[in-house]
């Protein structure tokens, strides 16, 4: 089968490799039917996910067909279509029955596919402990509306959670990209009484715009003070970072109140500073960490329900034989890209 394999830092390629195979008794052999590049599949390829292993495929956004599971799998059958998480994870762990799937104790638990263990740009993927790693698509329910259920969906979802939004707060949101548009849409699930998003592009500022009008935008040089003029306390109840440049760091705590929540989502290419004499007095609470991706079957219900709906960010499709021109354009943000979808048929 076709699949778009990390060789070496700086280098992809799109390379034959037999169809995977069941290892044990709790995977499931999934056909991708849909899927997409994660900003983290540009970090594997820049070396700056030392975990991530030579050799394996990438790629982490999918939904497909169950085609087969093993004999410990009870929750899909061959024929289900489902959406497949960005985390594998036993389930039964002191981590898991807290909740902190993201540090399963398993050895293939947390981020695993398409960093340890190969992943899904390809025609099929292996997926271990099926039973929480996959979720069945509610009837009525497209591919396009499921397929980032599983990453950057559930990372949104998550960053509101873990946030603690309340109806009458301030909820600062830095960065819009694809995580940070996700991020958005489940801050409106909780209604807080004001979004703001700051941004740097144009393009993105205009998809913010067109698609979520009561949103307040502004940019990072005009932020600090466009929150001070637009929150009661002395900044934002709650400031969630999902950029993850050189400088949104620092902007995220300057811009929250005292005793506010500032949540990090972004994963950063190098190590930030905590200025902890400049915000001394703040009382900050910072939490932060990757996504704990275990909302997904209530997500897939939003969905079904028409509360969160994605579709608005797929600008761009290719089919799995042209990955490399959907990289260029995805890493190198042209066209006014979003994000890509491919299919893995030519």
């Amino acid at each position: 089968m076709l699949t778009y394999t990390y060789l070496e830092p700086g280098r992809f390629a799109l390379i034959e490799k037999p169809v995977p195979t069941l290892i044990k008794p709790h995977d499931a052999l999934v056909r991708v039917t849909l899927g997409s590049i994660c900003t983290s599949d540009l970090h594997i390829k820049h070396g700056h996910v030392p975990r991530a292993v030579p050799g394996i495929t990438v790629g982490h956004e999918m939904v497909g067909i169950v085609e087969q599971v093993g004999k410990e799998v009870t929750t899909v059958q061959p024929g289900d279509r489902v959406t497949v998480n960005v985390e594998t994870f036993c389930g039964a762990c002191f981590f898991c029955q807290h909740g902190y799937v993201n540090n399963c104790e398993d050895p293939d638990g947390g981020w695993a596919l398409g960093c340890r263990i190969d992943g899904g740009q390809a025609e099929y993927v292996r997926v271990p402990h099926a039973d929480q790693g996959l979720n069945r698509i509610p009837e009525g329910v497209t591919d396009e509306q499921a397929l980032f259920v599983g990453d950057i969906l559930a990372t949104g979802f998550w960053a509101a959670r873990i946030s603690e939004i309340a109806s009458d707060d301030t909820v600062l949101i830095i960065g819009t990209g694809p995580t940070g548009i996700c991020t958005l849409l489940c801050t409106q699930l909780k209604q807080p009484k004001r979004i703001i998003v700051c941004e740097k592009s144009e393009e993105r500022i205009h998809f913010i715009r067109r698609h979520y009008p009561e949103v307040l935008v502004t940019t990072p040089e005009q932020c600090h003070d466009f929150v001070m003029s637009h929150s009661a306390h002395g900044g934002a109840d709650v400031v969630i970072e999902v950029a993850g440049a050189d400088d949104t760091f620092g902007l995220a705590w300057k811009c929250a109140r005292p005793n506010a929540i500032v949540t990090v989502v972004a994963l950063y290419d190098h190590p930030q500073v905590l200025p902890l004499p400049d915000m001394y007095g703040k009382n900050l609470t910072f939490k932060t960490g990757g996504v704990d991706g275990c909302d997904c079957a209530e997500i897939l219900r939003l969905i079904a329900e028409g509360k969160i709906d994605t579709t608005p960010l797929i600008t761009h499709r290719f089919t799995l034989d042209r990955l490399d021109e959907a990289y260029r354009i995805f890493e190198n943000r042209l066209d006014g890209v979003i994000k890509v979808a491919y299919t893995p048929w030519k």
